[in-house]
């Protein structure tokens, strides 16, 4: 066989070759399928990431919700506990003490409830999201509810 012969035969071979391998038999389903599995993927992943990022903001209100209590059920009423020796609330005072704190801690939150027991907080956060944007999910909204009472003692309420 000459060397152009042989160059010939390779030639047609490589032509059947790609004509079996990429012809009509393909159709893109590979393609499909990698499409929506990349779609998926992403899916998944801005899930991941913006849960994550939706589960902080939520620790984040929570911490701030708590230590507002706190601070509110810090303003005992001092006449009632100096004449009775029941710790008590002030609920003004205490319901001014949280407020405070909120704003210090530039938190957009309100005391839900300010008695001569207990103190509520509520904080609400909002955090951006990241992938879920392209699906049209901007922000995602997040609040925390924490409540102190006032403790006498080292063992518990009233003791």
């Amino acid at each position: 066989m000459t060397r152009v012969r042989v160059c010939a035969r390779l030639r047609a071979a490589a032509r059947s070759l790609v004509r079996h391998t990429g012809g009509p038999a393909d159709s893109g389903r590979v393609t499909a399928f990698a499409v929506l599995m990349c779609t998926a993927l992403l899916a998944v992943a801005g899930l991941v990431l913006d849960g994550g990022l939706a589960v902080s903001a939520k620790v984040q209100a929570l911490d701030i919700a708590q230590a507002a209590a706190r601070a509110g059920a810090q303003e005992l009423d001092l006449p009632v506990y100096r004449t009775t020796g029941v710790a008590r609330l002030d609920p003004a005072r205490a319901r001014q003490a949280a407020q405070q704190w909120l704003a210090t801690a530039h938190a957009d939150g309100e005391v839900v409830e300010a008695t001569t027991a207990r103190v509520t907080v509520l904080v609400r956060r909002t955090t951006t999201t990241q992938l879920l944007q392209l699906v049209g999910v901007r922000d995602l909204h997040v609040s925390a509810t924490a409540s102190a009472t006032a403790v006498q003692g080292i063992t518990g309420e009233d003791t």
